[in-house]
């Protein structure tokens, strides 16, 4: 993958180009066509805690990959091996989120013009006659000015739709560690916002507290651990991973401990309540429903069970034993694969 640059250029450097950032998202703001808010467009937006889950738009893409195709040990239903673009399958996602009391979609965004950010647009419009709302998730590596220009352009183009998620008045973006692994990348960050004005999450580092510039929030993701706790910010929970290109799961799936995970998370009281997946097929961390673990709902175990505890309404029939947990019907092999970014 591209690496960042170095914190240490970054601290000597930073004075100089941060400038020019400023002045560059600036300029675009103003020239960028804007959307005019509706004063009241954010009244309804969920309070805290927010729960939420990672979201992929990059499909059919992601399916075809390193050799493997699909790239996936599991078999989605009901819209099988599906396109991001296909605005029922979009509206039967949100659905399923509602199902299951998550109210937030943390779509991943790869930049301008790129095929996930083609598809924003369809996933707020989706949700325009629903109580459900979409922020991004950034994954470019970090570059000075391509941060403050990034910002302007999700600014201007999504964040004054009703259904982009706004926390405090502020529109939510979360950033991956691909784009913040230091203390003066969170320094970057902010002085890089201070035109745009979004509520920042950041994935967190080592001894990210000690920064002398905080974000509004901290989220982890890594969702080969079945949970993980930022006391005072997150609660992140994984219902299993397994990458397609690896032979065994770093995290087997185990509905028991996945309802002990959601309770732990509730109990939490966390404000960022984060559901790593809800559609991350690669890495075999979706929560979407599969062949290898629906249920008489039709919405799948592991969705009936964030059901149950978030909603407080019991499915109305016995969710059925979890098959084939740990075995793949995909029968095809292929040549190995870099591992994809997480």
């Amino acid at each position: 993958m591209v690496a960042t640059e170095g914190s240490t250029f970054l601290a000597r450097r930073l004075r100089h180009v941060l400038p020019r950032a400023l002045a560059l998202a600036l300029v675009t703001t103003i020239l960028a066509p804007m959307r005019p808010p509706t004063p009241s467009a954010y009244a309804s937006a969920p309070s805290y805690p927010i729960r939420a889950a990672f979201y992929y738009p990059w499909f059919p893409e992601a399916w075809n990959q390193g050799g493997f195709n699909p790239f996936t040990w599991y078999s989605p239903v009901p819209d099988g091996y599906y396109d991001s673009s296909d605005t029922a399958v979009i509206d039967d996602h949100i659905a399923r989120m509602e199902y299951a009391g998550i109210h937030v979609g943390i779509a991943s965004w790869w930049g301008q013009l790129s095929k996930t950010d083609l598809r924003i647009d369809l996933l707020l419009q989706e949700a325009h006659s629903r109580d459900f709302y979409w922020t991004l998730y950034y994954e470019p590596a970090l570059s000075v000015t391509q941060a403050a220009s990034d910002l302007a352009y999700i600014a201007s183009h999504y964040a004054s739709d009703p259904n982009f998620l706004h926390v405090k008045g502020k529109p939510v973006l979360f950033v991956y560690s691909r784009a913040v692994k230091t203390c003066a990348d969170a320094t970057t960050w902010n002085t890089a916002n201070l035109v745009s004005g979004f509520y920042l999450d950041l994935q967190v580092f080592s001894d990210y507290k000690a920064c002398p510039d905080q974000p509004d929030s901290w989220h982890q993701y890594g969702p080969a651990s079945a949970q993980s706790s930022q006391q005072g910010y997150s609660f992140t929970i994984s219902p299993g991973f397994w990458l397609r290109a690896e032979a065994s799961p770093r995290l087997t799936r185990d509905p028991v401990r996945w309802r002990t995970n959601i309770a732990n998370m509730v109990a939490s009281t966390a404000p960022w309540q984060l559901i790593t997946t809800f559609n991350e097929w690669g890495e075999g961390t979706a929560v979407e429903d599969a062949a290898q673990w629906n249920s008489c709902t039709g919405y799948g175990i592991y969705l009936d069970a964030l059901r149950n505890a978030l909603v407080g309404r019991i499915a109305t029939c016995q969710s059925s034993p979890h098959p084939l947990a740990t075995r793949s019907p995909i029968t095809q092999s292929g040549p190995a694969t870099t591992p994809s970014p997480r």
